[in-house]
C-alpha cells in the first residue's frame, strides 16, 4: 500500500506529462523541429541524384533522375509513357514489361541509371492505333483482354517471345528447338507464365500469339 507521500508524488509527475503533452498538442511545430533536430543526418540528406541517357521509342531521352528511380518510374513519371504499368511493383505480374535492347524485362525491378546508352522499347513504341503491330491486331482480334490494364505488358512480353524462339533461346519446356521446330502452347504458356491476366483471358492470349508465331513460321 503506498504512502500518501508516494501517492501525491505520482499525481504530481503524472499531471507533468499530462501539462508536457497538451504543450505539444499545441504547437506542433515545434515538436517537428525537435524531432528534426533529433534525426539521424542520412535521413536528412539530399538525394543523390544522376544523369542517364537512353533511347525510348527510337527517341534519344535524358533525364536527371534520383539514383534510387526505377525504370518504370522514369518512363511512367518522368517520360509519360504511361502504357507500362504498375502492377505489383514486386516484379510478379509482368504488366510493366518493356524490352531493352530487343530483351523483355520487368521495368519496375531495375534503377533507371542502369540503362545508360540502352533502347528501351515501350508499348507505345510497338503500333499506334491506326498502324498496329502484328501482335496488337492480334490481340483485338481474339479478344486477347477484358480490364486492360495487364495488357501493354502481355503484348511486349508476347513480341520477346516470338523474338527468343526464333533465336533459338530454349525454356523449360524445350530445352532443345531446333528439334521442335512447331512453337507447341505448352511452349508459349511456359514462356508467357510471368505476365498474369487476373481476368483470365489467357486462352484468347495464347490464340493471339499462335496467330502471329504462324505468320513468322
Amino acid at each position: 500500500m503506498p504512502s500518501s507521500r508516494e501517492s501525491e508524488l505520482s499525481r504530481r509527475d503524472l499531471l507533468l506529462v499530462a501539462a508536457a503533452s497538451a504543450a505539444v498538442a499545441a504547437n506542433p511545430s515545434t515538436a517537428e523541429a525537435q524531432t528534426a533536430a533529433g534525426a539521424p543526418a542520412a535521413m536528412l540528406e539530399t538525394p543523390a541524384m544522376s544523369r542517364v541517357s537512353f533511347t525510348v521509342n527510337g527517341t534519344a531521352r535524358e533525364l536527371t533522375l534520383d539514383t534510387r528511380t526505377t525504370l518504370l518510374d522514369a518512363l511512367r513519371e518522368h517520360l509519360h509513357f504511361t502504357g507500362s504499368k504498375k502492377g505489383c511493383d514486386h516484379g510478379q505480374c509482368g504488366a510493366c514489361t518493356v524490352m531493352v535492347g530487343g530483351r523483355r524485362i520487368n521495368s519496375c525491378l531495375t534503377l533507371a541509371v542502369m540503362h545508360e546508352g540502352d533502347d528501351v522499347t515501350t508499348i507505345e513504341g510497338l503500333g499506334a492505333p491506326k498502324s498496329l503491330h502484328p501482335m496488337q491486331a492480334a490481340f483485338v482480334k481474339h479478344d486477347g483482354y477484358q480490364c486492360g490494364y495487364c495488357t501493354p505488358g502481355q503484348i511486349c512480353s508476347a513480341v520477346a517471345v516470338l523474338d527468343e524462339i526464333k533465336a533459338g533461346v530454349p525454356s523449360h519446356v524445350s530445352a532443345d528447338l531446333a528439334a521442335q521446330p512447331q512453337v507447341t502452347a505448352a511452349e508459349l504458356r511456359e514462356r508467357m507464365s510471368g505476365n498474369i491476366c487476373r481476368c483470365g483471358a489467357y486462352s484468347n492470349i495464347l490464340d493471339a500469339i499462335t496467330e502471329v508465331a504462324g505468320r513468322q513460321a
